[in-house]
């Protein structure tokens, strides 16, 4: 371990300031800030009534997507800072920011948290409730799922909770409620993000395992019931997924786009259950991102 962090305390020596923005860059973690953003889009886009064509409308949608990743950018750095110790731990996280010394946790600390405090006011200014549900995010995100991944593989379940509520902020912001078809979309990234995060763990489960994370592919040596949980649980997002078009809110090119994609990814799981590899894992892993990209572009296509 000091062969691999001696390089990376030389390197943060000579940081330019170019290499310091980059490292800044990365913990705000841009593709789940992304993914985020892009959630709270389509709940938005679902809640916009017909004639939505305005500028009162185009400025409540830049300002909540622009609060939504400052919130969700700040909670990503805050989660580097409080894990930073079991990084170094881990030879996928090793090299992140803070562990390699390229940021001090007290300069990402207070980064992260300036961030957060801005998305939040910017979001009150726009709808309160959608400020209360980022809010609610910050706090599960950073208080209950961070430490409990130290304690019980239940994490998960609950981490799977932050992540499926901004969607339903994007919806709030228009509605100013929580509609049905909310529920739906936050049933859709919760079911999502554990296929999703059970194949990239069972990838990297000796690496949980030297991080002390007890996850449950590392209890579970044989894989069999981590892949019993991803064929349940794809399977269940196959079932909401078709909810938004019983409830009206999309049309039937999204039904039967979104029942070909259920079944695709369905397969996919279905051959992790059969062969619990980790080349079947990181298909399932892929296949999770085609899936969740396809299906809000079908959301924004067919909105009804």
């Amino acid at each position: 371990m000091s062969e691999l962090k001696s390089p990376s305390v030389a390197m943060g020596e000579a940081l330019t300031r170019r290499d310091t923005m980059a490292a800044y860059y990365e913990l705000t973690k841009p593709g789940i800030t992304l993914m985020v953003v892009v959630s709270a889009a389509a709940g938005f886009w679902l809640a916009l009534p017909r004639d939505f064509l305005s500028v009162g409308y185009a400025v409540m949608f830049v300002a909540t997507m622009l609060g939504t990743a400052l919130v969700s950018a700040g909670s990503c750095v805050l989660n580097h800072v409080m894990e930073y110790r079991y990084d170094r731990a881990m030879k996928r996280t090793m090299f992140r920011p803070i562990p390699s010394g390229k940021v001090r946790p007290a300069q990402a600390a207070w980064f992260g948290t300036a961030l957060a405090a801005s998305g939040l006011a910017l979001l009150l200014a726009v709808q309160p409730l959608t400020a209360g549900l980022a809010a609610l995010t910050f706090a599960l995100y950073l208080a209950v799922y961070t430490p409990m991944k130290r304690v019980t593989q239940f994490s998960t379940l609950v981490g799977g909770i932050p992540g499926a509520l901004p969607p339903m902020g994007g919806y709030a912001t228009v509605s100013g409620t929580i509609g049905m078809e909310a529920g739906v979309l936050f049933m859709i990234l919760f079911l999502w993000q554990m296929p999703h995060f059970l194949s990239l763990a069972w990838m990297y489960r000796k690496d949980y395992e030297r991080g002390g994370f007890p996850m449950l592919t590392v209890l579970d040596e044989s894989g069999m019931l981590v892949a019993r949980h991803v064929v349940s649980y794809t399977l269940l997002l196959l079932v909401f997924s078709l909810l938004l078009s019983v409830l009206g809110a999309t049309g039937m090119v999204y039904f039967v786009g979104a029942t070909l994609l259920g079944g695709g990814f369905l397969v996919m799981a279905l051959r992790f259950l059969y062969q619990r590899s980790n080349s079947n894992a990181r298909t399932v892993l892929l296949a999770s991102y085609l899936y969740l990209l396809a299906l809000l572009t079908l959301m924004f296509l067919d909105k009804a």
